[in-house]
């Protein structure tokens, strides 16, 4: 995808306010209207990883960064943090249907987009990509 924005958080609450605004930003700046329907659920997954970052990875990982991506069609972001647990993704939607993450994949696969686990070359940190059609 073309165009690329990279926002670092520090790994505090305040973060999960700024990412969504930034990412308001980031979708208007890419010609994306906020009315659009894969908008609301995108902001809403958006504020439950990094809220995830925020409350389970601060202790290793005092940076949160979102990363976003636009193309034709297509709107992705990715938050990333330093901590190497990397959370089963469709495992969360039959072994915790409740929780945060599951509700992110399940969305995801609502509106057919894609959700990935990406490692970091050392293992020792992890993005989580979502991939959302336009």
């Amino acid at each position: 995808m073309p165009y690329r924005h990279v926002l670092d958080l520090p790994a505090m609450g305040a973060a999960v306010r700024i990412a969504r605004e930034t990412t308001e930003l980031v979708l208007v700046e890419c010609g994306v209207g906020l009315r659009h329907p894969s908008v609301g659920p995108a902001l809403l997954m958006l504020a439950e990883l990094v809220t995830n970052a925020v409350r389970h990875a601060a202790v290793l990982s005092p940076i949160i960064t979102v990363t976003y991506a636009h193309g034709p069609g297509a709107f992705a972001f990715a938050v990333h943090d330093r901590h190497p647990y990397q959370p089963p993704l469709f495992g969360a939607l039959a072994g915790a249907p409740g929780s945060g993450l599951a509700m992110v994949v399940a969305m995801t696969m609502e509106i057919g987009g894609t959700a990935v686990v990406r490692a970091d070359a050392d293992g020792r940190g992890k993005a989580i990509w979502i991939t959302l059609p336009l």
